[in-house]
């Protein structure tokens, strides 16, 4: 009896056909660059490896840095400005000081105005908690940081959700663009963290560009899978009794699928600013400035009240952005 061989998984496959791609990219593209930029450099290049990656990506990211310099200028002018807008718009809003037996006591405006607006999007509870949180980072001299940290969030998570809820709807509409994606994401996920510093402050230089930049890499993913996930979710019977009433493409996904979609997207925006905000506080490390530049220097000075003080800080930004945005999923449209 012949038994039946089996083939391979997937996954299996993926991986040998990346190490045969990986084995012929060496042997062919090592002799046309060193044409291009002179065989003594990929000569030293191929002496210290079998697979010299790290010295590819050192040459690659070189020249696109040098060939693109004008591009990651515009980006880095246009990341600046909005950072900079919503940090003006946020920092508007007066902290006004009380004096209360010989002290000062700084009442945030902000906090006063986040009561009324969170009771409405969420509850009470969690308004009163806004306020509180936002008083005692303004009492313990954190406040131009706290808005600091709010401001970086915010524009990276603009920015990642700007590009990612339209590849997760196109993800949602195309097995084939779903595939491709689906290994980036993994990628994306997968990388540590402090490994997108390095070519961000290459590319973009010190200051909050680089800093939003890596944020915004790290923390979308979130956005295009849910939003993935929530198209493909919407049931095929209220997809067919759209067409069947004669709406096109874009009235059936305006009309039907974004809505019935809606708690999943919001669910990934939740996480996409929640991945931003944790990684805001790395990207401190590059001059990102906030609450992380505290925390920082709390590690290098070994000053634990003064870390403890910021780590609190960063913890109140986190609840209040979390328990924002988590309501606007559940809330009913009107």
């Amino acid at each position: 009896m012949i038994r039946q061989i089996k083939r391979p998984d997937r996954s299996a496959r993926f991986l040998i056909y990346s190490f045969l791609a990986v084995i012929l990219l060496h042997i062919l593209c090592i002799p046309a660059l060193s044409k291009e930029y002179g065989a003594d450099l990929f000569d030293e290049i191929g002496k210290k490896s079998l697979i010299p990656l790290d010295d590819w990506i050192d040459v690659g990211i070189d020249w696109i840095a040098l060939n693109f310099m004008g591009l990651f200028d515009s980006i880095t002018f246009i990341i600046t400005n909005i950072n900079s807008g919503i940090l003006a718009v946020l920092s508007f809003v007066p902290v006004v000081p009380l004096p209360f037996n010989g002290l000062s006591i700084a009442i945030p405006v902000l906090g006063i105005i986040l009561i009324p607006v969170l009771w409405w999007m969420t509850s009470l509870g969690t308004g009163i908690f806004a306020f509180v949180g936002l008083w005692f980072t303004a009492n313990v001299g954190l406040w131009p940081e706290t808005m600091e940290t709010f401001s970086l969030t915010l524009t990276a998570a603009f920015i990642a959700l700007f590009f990612g809820i339209p590849t997760g709807i196109v993800a949602g509409k195309s097995d084939l663009v779903e595939r491709i994606v689906r290994p980036i994401l993994d990628f994306m996920q997968t990388l540590p963290v402090f490994v997108y510093l390095i070519p961000a402050v290459i590319l973009f230089g010190l200051g909050p560009a680089p800093g939003v930049v890596a944020t915004t890499i790290f923390a979308i993913p979130p956005a295009v899978r849910l939003t993935n996930l929530g198209i493909r979710g919407v049931p095929a019977e209220l997809v067919e009794a759209g067409e069947a009433f004669g709406c096109g493409y874009f009235q059936l996904l305006w009309k039907i699928q974004l809505p019935m979609a809606r708690p999943s997207i919001m669910a990934g925006v939740n996480q996409t600013i929640m991945l931003s905000l944790s990684m805001v506080v790395i990207a401190a490390l590059i001059g990102a400035g906030g609450l992380g530049i505290e925390v920082v220097r709390s590690i290098q000075r070994m000053l634990v009240g003064k870390g403890f003080v910021a780590g609190i800080a960063v913890v109140i930004v986190a609840i209040i952005l979390d328990r924002a945005t988590r309501s606007i999923g559940r809330r009913r449209l009107g």
